[in-house]
Formats: C-alpha cells, structure tokens, sequence
C-alpha cells in the first residue's frame, strides 16, 4: 500500500486504475486536440469559400443593377 496522507493508503491495483485511466484520458485528450486541428482548418477553409462566393455574388448582383 502507498501511505496518503493522515494515515490513509492506496493498494497498488487502486493505483494501477488510476494511472490507467490518466493515460486514456491523456490519449483522449490528444485525440481532441487533433481533432479540434483539423475542425479548425475545415472551418477556415469553409469561411474564405464563403467570402469568395459572397464577392462572386455581389459582382453578379452589381452586373444586374447596370441593367
């Protein structure tokens, strides 16, 4: 048993649990950030598409108001 403080322990399998669970959170974690990376991208690409349309747009919409 690892000592804890005022005289309370931990097992070594208590211990093993938690180590195990910090790690796949830590793997989750990574995961996330990754994922966030590449959302992140998606979403920059998606807002200069959406820019290009709109000027696509107005310069049509100018066109028609010539007419």
């Amino acid at each position: 048993m690892l000592p804890l403080k005022e005289g309370v322990y931990m097992d070594k399998e208590l211990f093993a649990l938690l180590e195990e669970r910090i790690d796949m959170l830590l793997e989750s974690h990574a995961g996330l950030k990754l994922e966030n990376a590449r959302l992140s991208e998606e979403n920059r690409r998606l807002l200069d598409e959406r820019e290009a349309l709109k000027g696509r747009l107005d310069a049509i919409l100018r066109k028609l108001e010539v007419l």
